[in-house]
C-alpha cells in the first residue's frame, strides 16, 4: 500500500525546514511518495504563515483552494492537514472556520504528523529516524542549498510581532545536533543558518553566544561548504561572530539585519534596544573589518506615531548607509500585540505611499552597486541550468531573496546546480546581473 503526499509551504525559512521534517518522516514510513500535483495526492498538508494578517489570508485563500481536492469525488484526497504558525496562533478558530481540515496542528506538535496521518488513513505508520532532514532533503528542487533552523522561539518582544507567541521562547539546538544535521545533508554546497534571532544563538544553552563557533563549525566540514547568515539581530552580533565571518573564506560576505528602522524613538516604541547611532556604529564597523560584505535588511513603515519627520530620518538614513540589499513591509496592526493598541495609527495609504518610495531609492543605490560589478569576474554558486544557459548566485545573494547572476558558456562545460564557477559580468539590469563564464 502506498500513498501520494502533497505539501505545501508558506512562509519563512523556517516553515521551509518544518516541512523538510514533516516530509521525511512520512517518506521514512515507506509507503508516502511526494508529488507537485495536489490533483493526484492522496494527503495534501499545508505549512501555514499566520505572522501578519496578509499572510494568514494568503494561508486561508491557499487551504480553500486546495480543500476542494478532499471535496471532489474526482480526487483521490484521503486527507487535508492544516500546519505551521497559522494553526498555532488560530486554532480554535482555524478548526471552526475550515471544517474540510481532517487535523489541525500547530508548530509545537509538528512532531506528531505521522500519528495524524495514520489515524486519518486508518493504516498502521512507524518512523523512528533522528534526523528525517537527511530522507526529505532528496525531494527538495535545490537540494545543494541547506537551510539550518539553529533554534526556535524568541524572547526580544518586540511590540509589533506575533512570533513569541506563536513559537514561544528562544531554544537553541545543541551545537553537536546541528553538526550531525549538516553532516548528513553533506551534499549541499550551501548551508543557510536561519532562526528568529540567529545572533543570540547559544545563549540561553551555554550562558554565552556561541554563533561564532557553529559558524567556523559547520564552514569547516568536508568540502567547505558556503555558509550564510540570516536573520541576526543587530542588537545581539557579536565581535566574534563579524570576526568569524571576516577570516573565514567560506562563510559568505553577508548578513541579514533586520533593523526595522532607524530612529530612535520608533525603535524604543518597537521594543527594539537599538538607537540610530548605534546601528550606523554597526554597519560601519561591518564594513570597516568586512570591506566586501553585502549588508541586508528589512524596514518598517507606518508604525503607530511614525511622523513625517521619523520617515524622513528612516528615508535619510537609507540614502546615507546605501544598504547592498533592502526589503520594506508595511506595519501590520497584529491583534494580541501591544503596538495594535496605541495611539496613532497610520493610515493604509500613507504607509503605500512610503513604501513606494523608499523602494525607489533602494532601487537606485541597488542598481549602482550592480553597475560597479561590470568587468569584474566573482565567483557564482549555480541554482539553475538549461543547455548552455545558467542561473546563479554571487555570495553576496540569498536563495529566492536577492538578485541573481544570469550567465551563459559556450565551451560546452558540464556544470550542475550547486557548482561554483567563475563568471565575468559584462551588464547588470535595474536588478540582476549577466555575465558569461570565465575563460577556465
Amino acid at each position: 500500500m502506498t500513498f501520494t503526499l502533497y505539501l505545501l509551504t508558506l512562509g519563512c525559512d523556517k516553515n521551509r525546514v518544518d516541512s523538510e521534517v514533516m516530509l521525511g518522516k512520512l517518506v521514512s514510513t515507506g509507503v508516502f511518495s511526494p508529488v507537485d500535483d495536489p490533483a493526484i495526492a492522496d494527503v495534501i498538508i499545508v505549512n501555514t504563515c499566520g505572522f501578519i494578517r496578509e499572510a494568514t489570508q494568503e494561508s486561508i485563500d491557499n487551504i480553500l483552494e486546495l480543500a476542494e481536492y478532499r471535496t471532489s469525488m474526482e480526487s483521490p484526497c484521503r486527507a487535508l492537514i492544516i500546519t505551521g504558525c497559522m494553526s498555532e496562533r488560530y486554532s480554535e478558530e482555524t478548526k471552526m472556520e475550515l471544517p474540510e481540515a481532517d487535523a489541525v496542528l500547530g508548530v509545537k506538535n509538528i512532531g506528531d504528523i505521522v500519528k495524524v496521518v495514520a489515524e486519518i488513513l486508518t493504516v498502521k505508520l512507524e518512523s523512528s529516524l533522528e534526523n528525517p532532514r537527511a530522507v526529505s532533503n532528496q525531494y527538495v528542487h535545490n537540494r545543494h542549498i541547506a537551510y539550518i533552523k539553529i533554534s526556535d522561539g524568541c524572547d526580544n518582544a518586540c511590540t509589533y510581532c506575533t512570533i513569541p507567541s506563536i513559537r514561544g521562547t528562544y531554544t537553541s539546538r545543541p551545537l553537536e545536533e546541528i553538526l550531525e544535521e549538516c553532516r548528513l545533508l553533506n551534499h549541499a554546497k550551501e548551508f543557510v543558518l536561519v532562526a528568529q534571532d540567529t545572533a543570540l544563538y547559544g545563549v540561553d544553552l551555554y550562558g554565552k553566544p556561541r554563533l561564532h563557533e557553529l559558524l567556523k563549525q559547520i564552514a569547516d566540514l568536508p568540502k567547505h561548504p558556503w555558509v550564510r547568515l540570516m536573520y541576526a539581530y543587530p542588537e545581539h552580533l557579536t565581535h566574534e561572530t563579524v570576526i568569524a565571518i571576516a577570516e573565514t573564506p567560506n562563510i559568505c560576505k553577508y548578513i541579514d539585519l533586520p533593523i526595522q528602522h532607524s530612529e530612535t524613538d520608533i525603535l524604543k516604541r518597537m521594543g527594539r534596544k537599538s538607537t540610530r547611532e548605534n546601528l550606523l556604529a554597526l554597519i560601519n564597523n561591518l564594513r570597516k573589518k568586512i570591506p566586501d560584505i553585502a549588508i541586508r535588511t528589512t524596514l518598517m513603515v507606518g508604525f503607530p506615531g511614525e511622523t513625517s519627520n521619523n520617515y524622513k530620518g528612516l528615508y535619510n538614513f537609507v540614502k546615507e548607509v546605501k544598504f547592498d540589499r533592502l526589503g520594506v513591509f508595511l506595519y501590520s496592526q497584529e491583534e494580541g500585540t501591544p503596538a495594535a493598541l496605541l495611539p496613532n495609527q497610520i493610515s493604509q495609504t500613507v504607509k503605500q505611499s512610503r513604501l513606494e518610495e523608499l523602494m525607489e531609492l533602494q532601487q537606485s543605490i541597488h542598481y549602482e552597486k550592480q553597475v560597479a560589478k561590470i568587468g569584474k569576474t566573482i565567483d557564482v554558486i549555480i541554482d539553475e541550468v538549461q543547455d548552455d544557459d545558467f542561473v546563479g548566485r554571487t555570495e553576496h545573494d540569498a536563495y529566492e531573496v536577492d538578485a541573481i547572476v544570469n550567465f551563459t558558456t559556450t565551451d560546452g562545460f558540464q556544470l550542475k546546480p550547486g557548482d561554483i564557477v567563475k563568471v565575468t559580468i559584462h551588464n547588470s539590469d535595474e536588478y540582476d546581473l549577466q555575465g558569461v563564464l570565465a575563460t577556465q
